[in-house]
Formats: C-alpha cells, sequence, structure tokens
C-alpha cells in the first residue's frame, strides 16, 4: 500500500513538474541537458522533468525607456538626451541562446547608439532633424540586434535638456528672428506703398483736372475733422502760372 501511495505521490510530482503552460503571445524554448530541442507553441505543454528546461520568450512589443545620456554634441554643447525604443522578439530561440540577457543587451547598445549618433551632429540639427536622428538610431541598433532574433521597431527621442545659459541664449535669438522678420515686412509694405503713390503719381501728372479734384477732396477731409486751423484754399491754375518758368 505505501508503495502505491508513493508511486502515486511521484507521478503527481512528475506531471506538475513537466506541464507548462504557454500564453498565446509566448514561445518556450525547450534545452535538454544544455542542448537545443526546439520550441513549445501556445497551449498546454509537457517536458520531461529534470531532463529538460523550458524558458517562455514574450513576442509582445516591448517598450524600452533609454535613461538621460550625457552628450556633447559636434558645436561642443553639453547636453542631456532620453528615448524610447519599442522592439519586439522575433526568433525566441536566437534570444535565448545568442545572448545572455537580451533585454540589457538591447538597452546597452542602444544607450551607446544614442550618445554615438547625437554626438555627430550639431546642436540645431538635433533640434530640427529629429526624425532623421530616430531613424539613424534604429537602424543601428537593429543590425546589433538581428543577430539576437530582435526586431527594433520605433525609435523617438523624447527631452533634450539644454544648459540654462544655452536656453537664455536660443531665447535672444528667437527674438532677434522677430524683430528681423518685423523689420522686412514693414520696409516690403514701405516700398510697395511707394511703388502705388509713384504709379498715381505719374496717373495724376498726365490730367490736370485729376490734381485737382484730389485737391479739393484732401480740402474737403481736413475741413471735416475738428481742427482749429484756417485754411485758405488757393486756385490751382495760380500754382500752375508761379510754376512756370519766365521767358
Amino acid at each position: 500500500m505505501g508503495i502505491v501511495v508513493l508511486l502515486g505521490v511521484a507521478l503527481v510530482a512528475m506531471v506538475f513538474f513537466s506541464a507548462y503552460s504557454i500564453r498565446a503571445y509566448e514561445r518556450g524554448v525547450v534545452l535538454r541537458f544544455g542542448v537545443y530541442q526546439g520550441m513549445k507553441e501556445p497551449g498546454l505543454r509537457f517536458i520531461l522533468p529534470f531532463v529538460d528546461e523550458l524558458t517562455r520568450v514574450d513576442q509582445r512589443v516591448i517598450p524600452l525607456d533609454i535613461p538621460p545620456q550625457d552628450i556633447i554634441t559636434r558645436d561642443n554643447i553639453s547636453i542631456k538626451v532620453n528615448a524610447v525604443l519599442f522592439f519586439r522578439v522575433i526568433d525566441p530561440s536566437k534570444a535565448v541562446l545568442a545572448v545572455e540577457n537580451y533585454l540589457d543587451a538591447t538597452s546597452q547598445i542602444s544607450q551607446t547608439t544614442l550618445r554615438s549618433v547625437c554626438g555627430e551632429v550639431e546642436l540645431d540639427d538635433l533640434l530640427s532633424q529629429r526624425d532623421d536622428i530616430n531613424r539613424r538610431v534604429q537602424d543601428i541598433v537593429d543590425r546589433h540586434t538581428d543577430p539576437w532574433g530582435i526586431k527594433i521597431s520605433l525609435v523617438e527621442v523624447k527631452d533634450i535638456d539644454l544648459p540654462q545659459e544655452m536656453r537664455r541664449a536660443m531665447a535672444r535669438q528667437a527674438e532677434a528672428e522677430r524683430e528681423r522678420r518685423a523689420k522686412i515686412i514693414q520696409a516690403e509694405g514701405e516700398y510697395q506703398a511707394a511703388e502705388k503713390l509713384t504709379a498715381a503719381a505719374a496717373i495724376m501728372s498726365q490730367e490736370s483736372m485729376s490734381l485737382q479734384l484730389r485737391y479739393l477732396e484732401t480740402l474737403k477731409q481736413i475741413s471735416a475733422e475738428n481742427s482749429s486751423t484756417i485754411l485758405f484754399p488757393m486756385p490751382i491754375n495760380l500754382l500752375d502760372a508761379i510754376s512756370k518758368p519766365k521767358a
């Protein structure tokens, strides 16, 4: 009777240690005495207890924060840059056999690549060409992690922390740029107004009657305002007579 109980307990223990439940987004990598045996698909799977070793590998997209990195740009400006990286394991066997810890390895290669790429460009390019920086970091990290069975799907630079004096300098630069644009717009407006006035003067100089009508219209506008100035209208013909040279 005792032997039967002992065998029953041993059987239950073997089932307990040999049964594994693998989720839909996981794959199980099986090693037998350290030798790769294959992968287990999702579901209830069994292995040889005390002989086989099963490692579950998550195949969902994993977000990985790249902590702030101290970077000196090409124009010798010290900044801090952090980013986020999205990746997934496409070959679970490589992720287990080719690298000790694929999460830590991906994080380390992402940090060094971010420092390298950002250090090769100037600050203005880093601020204005983030998409190019993201693509370059993604391509480099993807090439390094491909032997590990990992696919980098996206890299995004999140924050660029500038020194306080650099922020003040950029604020002054932006203000000077706004003033420059305002002066250009004002000069263009004056230039266009001068062109219109020149064209109007050329037309009015051809017709003396139009010049008289304009003179009378101006007098009407001035007299309509509340002004203490006394105007004495002078005939236009009199001005013509004065302006004509004597024979």
